[in-house]
């Protein structure tokens, strides 16, 4: 799509720029020509003109313009999708192309994306990848924190760490071990509270939870039937601000074994009875496999995180 606007494609249908589709998805983004511009860095005339070079070409109206900026007609919103995929198939084809030219000493370099969830993108790889860095500088790591599924078959990422094992042929895949989770308080906040002796004195305390639910918090509920959403004192569905919440005593919560071995402040509570164990995997394209770079992202991951899953309890 970099040819010619007025090149033909196969029904005679003159061919969008690729550009134009990058600032349609843009400005259906942001909202406005202004905050679009300034995130491609081009100008608002420039952008305008390709929204509506695209609009012309594709015989569609795209956007509903107002005061209050642009809005993504039905049309748009069809679009929108096929816009996104093409963005991430052109940032994979500048990570591939990057670490294809190689280093200047034959050593690793480019880009490789990494999707984790965000307590493994902040509390854990940053050592792992620190480490891979030192041994190849030229080498440039891109991590996105998502608890969702970043869909590696459309290399919205290129290696995935996920807490369930991916089922897709075409990836490949290597368990490394599993999350070991227990209930967590700081030890400021039994001092004041004291300590559960079994399940159902939890009821009576401080609860660190979720703020919506996921089929892993029904089977939470199951093990633990006063681990509920209206005894919570504290929500919030981001695993890192729990585990804040967590550190700063505001109540007993749900933690990675191995993350709170790390804190001599942070104390276990109820193992018997609570010590559910999630599979940890990491999964990469099957495509990507020829890829020196992103096989030794994989690899130090794989090693790195066996490592972080072995300092847990049992």
């Amino acid at each position: 799509m970099h040819g010619d606007p007025t090149d033909l494609n196969n029904e005679g249908a003159p061919e969008p720029r690729w550009e134009w589709y990058r600032s349609f998805l843009h400005v259906a983004q942001a909202g406005s020509l202004s905050a679009a511009a300034r995130a491609l860095g081009l100008s608002q005339p420039t952008l305008g003109r390709h929204i509506d070079q695209l609009e012309a070409t594709l015989g569609l109206r795209l956007f509903t313009r107002s005061p209050e900026g642009f809005a993504p007609t039905d049309a748009g919103q069809a679009l929108l999708p096929y816009a996104a995929t093409l963005a991430t198939t052109a940032a994979a084809l500048r990570r591939t192309a990057s670490g294809a030219r190689g280093g200047p000493d034959g050593g690793l370099r480019g880009a490789v994306r990494i999707s984790a969830s965000e307590v493994m993108g902040v509390e854990v790889l940053p050592p792992i990848l620190a480490a891979l860095q030192r041994m190849h500088p030229l080498l440039k790591l891109e991590l996105v924190l998502s608890n969702q599924a970043d869909d590696l078959l459309r290399r919205e990422a290129d290696i995935a760490v996920r807490m369930f094992r991916p089922v897709q042929q075409a990836l490949l895949v290597r368990r490394v071990g599993a999350v070991e989770l227990g209930l967590f308080a700081h030890a400021d906040y039994l001092d004041a509270r004291g300590t559960p002796l079994s399940v159902a004195q939890l009821g009576g305390h401080a609860l660190v939870g979720y703020g919506q639910e996921s089929d892993f918090i029904r089977g939470l509920r199951r093990q633990l039937p006063d681990f509920a959403w209206d005894r919570f004192v504290f929500r919030a569905d981001s695993d890192l601000a729990q585990l804040a919440a967590i550190r700063a005593g505001l109540g007993i919560g749900v933690c990675q074994a191995s993350l709170a071995a790390r804190d001599a402040r942070l104390m276990r509570l109820l193992p018997q009875q609570f010590a559910p164990r999630l599979d940890t995997w990491i999964a990469m394209h099957g495509d990507l496999r020829h890829s020196s770079g992103c096989q030794a992202v994989f690899d130090a991951l794989a090693d790195g995180l066996a490592q972080y899953l072995a300092c847990q309890p049992g």
